[in-house]
């Protein structure tokens, strides 16, 4: 008589991020592949691409980030690092890890491949009340959320990208904006590197076009069902 099979509820298999544990832990002692503390000298004329997205995300009331408002659930749609567009781009992390020490391992995908790469978190912005640069006067300070990280050893790329959220205090406006600065790393096989060479800057722009188009989506989502209070108090949400 054959043994009856058990069932196992979907919320007993493990997190998906469990099964990149090995390859976290490897990137834990990695080293940033290029020498971040010259960032004022990367510029276009020495060879490094600047690229600047912003989009508009649902307005709020003038004054700080309401508790289930638009920049709350726009924090935690950044923090679980949900709005990569996942046919190109998925991001593995350990979530009891603080983001200010987040690494994490992002899959990529293109065509049939799949290529695995290493970044870690360099820095979280948090400004009550950033000034606005280059604003009209009464334009009003900011409030500021966000983080960036860095390419580590094995990346295909060179650089930093920095996500962050804006709530402009005096009108209730709220944006989403992508800063990033990069130039192609060191590729040894050459297939990839042709690959790399000829879709490489229309991958980096789709990703970042697909992810404002997603943040919207998300965000829209988040607040048709009540935006959760506790993004805006900064409470980790599993990766």
């Amino acid at each position: 008589m054959s043994s009856p099979t058990i069932a196992v509820p979907a919320s007993a298999k493990p997190p998906a991020w469990e099964q990149y544990r090995a390859r976290l832990d490897a990137y834990r002692n990695a080293k940033v592949n290029y020498d971040f503390s010259r960032q004022n000298e990367h510029t276009s004329a020495t060879g490094w691409r600047l690229d600047d997205y912003e989009t508009d995300l649902p307005a709020e009331a003038p004054g700080p980030p309401e508790a289930a408002g638009s920049f709350a659930a726009a924090q935690d749609v950044l923090r679980r690092y949900a709005f990569p567009p996942p046919d190109l781009i998925t991001g593995y992390f350990d979530p009891s890890v603080p983001l200010e020490k987040r690494i994490m391992v992002l899959r990529a995908h293109f065509l049939v491949f799949n290529f695995y790469f290493g970044v870690r978190v360099s820095e979280v912005t948090d400004e009550e009340a950033r000034p606005t640069p280059g604003g009209p006067a009464g334009s009003g300070p900011e409030r500021v959320w966000g983080y960036g990280y860095r390419t580590l050893e094995g990346h295909f790329e060179r650089g930093q990208i920095d996500f962050t959220i804006h709530k402009n205090l005096t009108t209730g406006a709220v944006h989403f904006r992508i800063h990033a600065v990069s130039q192609s790393g060191q590729i040894r096989n050459p297939f990839y590197w042709v690959g790399f060479k000829l879709f490489g800057r229309i991958l980096q722009r789709k990703f970042a076009r697909e992810s404002l188009r997603r943040m919207r989506e998300l965000v829209g989502q988040a607040l048709a069902q009540g935006a959760p209070a506790a993004a805006a108090a900064g409470a980790p949400r599993p990766g």
